[in-house]
C-alpha cells in the first residue's frame, strides 16, 4: 500500500473589505436578470409614492431579509450597516423597522394580488407562517 504526499499550498489572507454578506453579489445579478426590482416597483405603481422607501423597496428588502436567513424584522439591525445589503438595496441607508412596518400596513390588496403573480405563491405563503 502506498499513498503520495502532496505538498500543502500556501494559504495567503488578503484583506479585501469583504462582509460576511459579499455573496449577495451574485444575488444581485439574477435580481437584474429577473427585472425584479422594476417589477415590483409596478405592482404598487397605483399607489401614491410619498414615503422616502417605495413600497417596491420595502418587497425587495424583506425577500433578502429572508433570504440572508432572518425571520424578524429587528434582525435588520445585524446587517444595518453592510454595504453589500445597502448596494443590491439601491439605497444609502436602510429603513428603520418602524418604517418597514408602517409601510407593509399601508400595502393594499390589488398590490398584494400583483406581487403573488411576481413572486411565486409558496415563497409569500412559507415567509408569512411561523
Amino acid at each position: 500500500m502506498t499513498s503520495r504526499v502532496h505538498k500543502i499550498r500556501e494559504l495567503r489572507f488578503e484583506d479585501q473589505g469583504l462582509t460576511s454578506f459579499a455573496g449577495l453579489v451574485i444575488i444581485q445579478s439574477l435580481f437584474a436578470k429577473l427585472k425584479l426590482k422594476s417589477r415590483l416597483r409596478e405592482c404598487f405603481a397605483h399607489m401614491p409614492d410619498n414615503t422616502a422607501f417605495g413600497h417596491h423597496v420595502i418587497v425587495l428588502g424583506l425577500i433578502v431579509h429572508l433570504m440572508l436567513g432572518y425571520r424578524r424584522l429587528r434582525d435588520m439591525d445585524y446587517y444595518r450597516d453592510d454595504l453589500m445589503v445597502l448596494r443590491l438595496l439601491g439605497l444609502k441607508k436602510l429603513p428603520d423597522v418602524s418604517t418597514v412596518s408602517r409601510a407593509l400596513a399601508t400595502m393594499d390588496a390589488t398590490g398584494i394580488l400583483k406581487l403573488r403573480s411576481v413572486v411565486p405563491r409558496d415563497a409569500v405563503d412559507s415567509a408569512a407562517s411561523p
